[in-house]
């Protein structure tokens, strides 16, 4: 899930809201989006549960439909949701206002489901970088191999978060996510997660060609700020397709 706002200094502009699922469970390389306008400089999006005249028309519920045909009629037991963009001060809000009406979309369907939820916030805004010593010297130093995984020493004394570098760094200094887990209903090991969040930031590589920049973060978060991307292009083409 993403929100992207415009760059224009027009305040009247809307900014644009994506929610990403995925389908045919147990593969893991389908996706569908669901995308909406909502008012500019809202970060929490606000239509994931939109009840209208006695129907849900939220995003959230267009998702869980097509899992369930996808599925053959099964609905998910466990729910990962990846959210991008937000930073610590809002990390309530998504907890209490998102995770919230996330559930209440699931409770229209069927009030008798009850799906566990893993709620996990990706960062790539911050000034934190990983090196190891490449010889004698302090300042003759390489990237981290892809893969690495920092879990403790700088990471927060109480909450639940890490760094991953999941792929090499090419050119330049590598930049690694920051992932903080906000809640797990599901009860992942750390390196039950960590083999997932890395899995998941492979699983573009094939899609996406050579677009390099899209996949340097798992992708269940990245396609959402590629589709706010092409439609905030769209938009600034005058709507054109």
């Amino acid at each position: 899930m993403d929100v992207s706002h415009s760059v224009a200094k027009k305040s009247n502009i809307p900014s644009v809201a994506a929610v990403v699922g995925s389908l045919g469970w147990p593969l893991i390389s389908r996706y569908r989006a669901s995308v909406c306008t909502q008012p500019p400089r809202l970060e929490m999006i606000d239509s994931l549960f939109k009840p209208e005249g006695g129907k849900d028309n939220g995003l959230i519920r267009e998702l869980l439909l097509d899992f369930y045909r996808s599925t053959n009629g099964q609905k998910p037991e466990q729910i990962i949701i990846f959210r991008d963009g937000v930073g610590e001060g809002q990390f309530n809000e998504v907890m209490n206002f998102e995770l919230a009406r996330i559930i209440k979309a699931c409770k229209f369907l069927d009030d008798s489901w009850f799906p566990k939820f893993t709620v996990i916030v990706a960062q790539k805004n911050h000034h934190t970088r990983f090196f190891e010593p490449k010889g004698p010297r302090d300042d003759n130093v390489t990237n981290v191999p892809a893969g690495t995984v920092v879990d403790t020493g700088i990471c927060h004394p109480r909450n639940y978060d890490f760094y991953m570098c999941a792929h090499a760094g090419m050119i330049g200094t590598t930049r690694p996510t920051h992932y903080h887990v906000l809640h797990d209903e599901i009860g992942f090991s750390p390196d039950d997660l960590h083999e997932l969040v890395h899995s998941l930031s492979y699983s573009g590589e094939a899609r996406n060609g050579r677009q390099r920049g899209l996949v340097t973060l798992l992708l269940p978060c990245s396609l959402p700020s590629f589709i706010n991307g092409l439609q905030n292009f769209r938009d600034g083409c005058g709507g054109a397709p």
